[in-house]
């Protein structure tokens, strides 16, 4: 396997915390960095879009203050997700902003461009790219991606239907950049799995709504506590593509789950606008792994938790 980038060289703990629409803000990354993990937020979680230039401004300075306070112990890097697909119309004002603050990794979804791999390696940045199956994963790749991030079944929002053991398999058979693994990841000994089938990463966002930071409502968050695997439901009704979503949140709407009309894809938009928004905000998205979230906690807690999991599988692996 080849040497990672620099950037995702020394994390310290093996975890890339995925971007929530929404739900992700300045404070919750901080948080993230802090604790060890890479933190990120989509771009069009800055709303209006002069906001971003703030909200990276914050980010950049907390991180910068608290590598000057913890010269052994510095933060993790942090990203930002943009969406690609052509309904967004923010996506060049966006990466001009991240270009001023030189991010230094940028995850891409709904769509590979060269364009946009060209301009943030031109900065220095890094570009992992989401895929749900190995045909998008090659076009990404071709496309000047970095690396990959696997979104598996079970991956909370837009999630494939792939078993994580046959789409890291394959790719692994042609790739061997970094790839991060998605998909009912909430424990440290499901870190340490997704290591053991080929992935350098887990990429958890489930777990860290149900944290102080997380910019959801306490409704939401309680029902990620109290919810399993047996409370999501898999569905395109709500943006034209696939996703896992909280059964209670589609009940509080008045529709029934399980007899959920399909939507037409050909309709989907993914610019984040108003009608984007108010989706999220009343449709709650959720992976398949919240059974393991046993309380709300801020955010640091919830990653010394990933961390003492991860070195007793570590530990149990070892003694086997």
């Amino acid at each position: 396997m080849m040497a990672l980038p620099p950037v995702l060289a020394r994390l310290p703990l093996p975890i890339i915390a995925s971007p929530m629409f929404i739900l992700s803000n300045p404070r919750l990354v901080i948080e993230q960095c802090k604790a060890g993990v890479v933190g990120s937020m989509p771009a069009l979680n800055a709303r209006p879009a002069s906001q971003l230039e703030v909200w990276l401004e914050e980010i950049t300075q907390a991180l910068a203050a608290h590598d000057r306070a913890n010269p052994h112990a510095k933060a993790a890097p942090f990203a930002i997700n943009q969406i690609v697909h052509k309904s967004n119309d923010r996506l060049e004002h966006d990466m001009a902003v991240c270009a001023r603050f030189k991010v230094p990794i940028v995850i891409t979804s709904l769509g590979a461009r060269k364009d946009v791999n060209d301009a943030v390696h031109a900065w220095g940045g890094v570009v992992l790219h989401d895929v749900i199956n190995n045909q998008f994963a090659k076009k990404a790749i071709e496309k000047g991606a970095d690396g990959l991030i696997a979104v598996a079944a079970g991956a909370g929002g837009h999630a494939g239907v792939k078993s994580p053991f046959a789409l890291v398999q394959e790719i692994r058979e042609w790739f061997d950049g970094p790839v991060a693994l998605s998909g009912s990841i909430s424990t440290g000994g499901a870190v340490l799995a997704a290591q053991a089938m080929g992935a350098d990463f887990a990429y958890i966002g489930s777990a860290f709504i149900a944290t102080e930071e997380a910019g959801a409502q306490q409704a939401y968050k309680q029902a990620i506590v109290e919810g399993t695997s047996d409370d999501i439901v898999y569905s395109n009704l709500f943006t034209g593509v696939h996703g896992n979503y909280l059964r209670r949140s589609i009940e509080g709407a008045g529709l029934d789950p399980d007899n959920l009309p399909q939507s037409d894809p050909s309709k989907m938009s993914f610019g984040g606008g108003e009608s984007a928004k108010k989706a999220w905000r009343d449709i709650w998205g959720s992976g398949q792994g919240i059974g393991a979230v046993k309380q709300i906690v801020p955010a640091r807690e919830l990653v010394a938790r990933l961390a003492a999991e991860y070195q007793a599988a570590r530990a149990r692996l070892a003694l086997g």
